[in-house]
């Protein structure tokens, strides 16, 4: 959501920008299929594909791309050394799509101000677009928006479109064939965020469940040896923090994003608290018994917060189903989740 708004203001005030996509991953690469970052004439970033030295390098390689304006599909090897940089255990490869956006074209400008329209009004959209068969082509990619009321942008036909949707029966980006040709279809919906603080066994049965129902997934924690590809291997995105004082540091939450407190102790547990309940998540759950939760909420009182602020927090997280394995807990925290997104807007 925060991404195409960013966006769509850039190419409404004139800057041109050169995307890169994620098409395809392997080993430890910390982001999904579908994400996206946007480099600006600058070399700022809008976005992330991951951090460290995969966007140094896709930023060298923007300045060709905004002086050619062709169209690349690239992979990019991780080595370990790589990959400790990034916070990973090991390396990976990630494929990208990497094209020029230019401003100055309605049709391009129109896609992504559609798109924004769509997660404005939490309507569902398909973004599909068309991959250089050879790796490389002079021109943009050939895209198109699709969604409710027979709504249509971009340059992709309606007619190809909808044959490549018909061979998409998932609810996450991927690459669909048709023939010879290949696509990325991205499903557009403002689905919501859960943001996993601790990446303990707990997490490991959790961040799965939730990216199943449709949740974008972020697992945090400050152990490299914990917070990886290995063992989130579904996770949308992982993030090794220096400490959970700032663990919330560079996180956009709003509304539709929810924090799940299930650190490895008592102290993270109420460190991150403090912080969440300073923004504006729809939803807060933090676990433990009621003994530790009434022991947090007593110092957090001392500290100045309120009862309303309190009365925010979903303690002991998940709905009350008898769990006691970690896979029955995070089945509960799962159905929680499920019964706050559902609840009357």
């Amino acid at each position: 959501m925060a991404f195409f708004k960013s966006v769509s203001a850039l190419l409404a005030e004139g800057e041109s920008l050169v995307m890169a996509v994620i098409l395809a991953r392997s080993g430890s690469a910390p982001r999904s299929v579908g994400s996206r970052m946007a480099v600006r004439k600058d070399g700022s970033i809008v976005g992330t594909i991951g951090g460290g030295i995969l966007e140094a390098r896709v930023q060298e390689l923007a300045g060709t791309v905004f002086q050619s304006h062709e169209t690349i599909v690239r992979t990019f090897t991780l080595t370990a050394e790589d990959a400790s940089l990034m916070g990973m255990i090991c390396g990976g490869q990630v494929r990208l799509l990497i094209h020029y956006v230019d401003a100055t074209r309605s049709d391009q400008a129109l896609l992504y101000r559609k798109a924004l329209e769509l997660l404005n009004t939490r309507r569902t959209g398909w973004l599909v677009s068309r991959i250089p068969d050879r790796g490389r082509e002079a021109k943009a990619p050939l895209q198109g928006l699709v969604g409710p009321d027979g709504l249509h942008a971009g340059t992709l036909e309606h007619a190809a479109i909808q044959e490549v949707l018909s061979r998409f029966d998932g609810r996450q980006p991927d690459m669909v064939a048709r023939g010879s040709e290949s696509f990325l279809v991205e499903p557009l919906s403002k689905e919501g965020c859960v943001f996993i603080f601790g990446a303990g066994h707990i997490s490991q049965d959790l961040a799965p469940l939730v990216r199943l129902v449709g949740f974008r997934t972020v697992v945090l924690d400050d152990r490299p040896e914990f917070a990886n590809r290995e063992r989130f291997p579904t996770a949308d995105e992982i993030r090794v923090i220096s400490t959970f004082e700032r663990a919330l540091d560079g996180l956009e939450i709003d509304a539709e994003s929810c924090l799940v407190l299930v650190t490895r102790g008592h102290a993270h547990d109420k460190t991150v608290l403090g912080l969440s309940l300073k923004t504006e998540a729809g939803y807060i759950g933090m676990i433990g018994s009621r003994r530790k939760r009434d022991a947090i909420y007593q110092s957090l009182r001392k500290e100045g917060y309120t009862q309303e602020d309190i009365d925010r927090v979903h303690s002991p997280i998940g709905l009350d189903i008898g769990a006691e394995t970690p896979a029955e807990i995070a089945v509960s925290i799962v159905a929680e989740l499920i019964q706050h997104r559902a609840r009357p807007q």
